[in-house]
């Protein structure tokens, strides 16, 4: 019983944690990209329409559409018990990747049009908020 109040108690810890960590990587490698386009010292050249692509995207974190992949991918791993990193840190990848397909719900195929580098900022920020969770709870499921 003292277990289970316990991953009661840890499981939105760790998620809040975990999402805390994937904005932090959001915000600081989109910048990253942002300045690099700004300066044109970066060695892969990011085009303008990229920095307002990862600042739009940035407005639109605040929706819930970008908790949804998370806990289910949370929900999941923690009903299969699964504790394999490799779940965490792809699943947390993948889950912020298809954020923008779910904001962008409803709208013209046009519009889904991202450039590489929004995708490689969001990805990023997955995995890495997929490797603090499975730090924090996913290890133990």
């Amino acid at each position: 019983m003292l277990r289970a109040v316990g991953r009661i108690i840890l499981l939105p810890i760790a998620f809040v944690l975990a999402a805390v960590a994937t904005l932090f990587v959001v915000f600081s490698l989109g910048q990253e990209r942002v300045v690099a386009a700004i300066s044109s010292r970066g060695s892969d050249e990011v085009p303008v329409g990229a920095i307002l692509d990862i600042v739009g995207m940035a407005l639109r974190f605040a929706s819930v559409h970008t908790l949804v992949p998370a806990l289910l991918l949370v929900i999941v791993g923690e009903a299969a018990r699964i504790r394999s990193a490799v779940y965490y840190i792809v699943g947390g990848g993948v889950a912020l990747a298809v954020v923008p397909l779910l904001v962008r719900m409803g709208q013209p195929a046009t519009v889904l049009e991202l450039s590489p580098a929004v995708w490689q900022v969001l990805a990023t920020a997955g995995f890495a908020g997929g490797f603090v969770y499975w730090l924090l709870a996913g290890r133990n499921a």
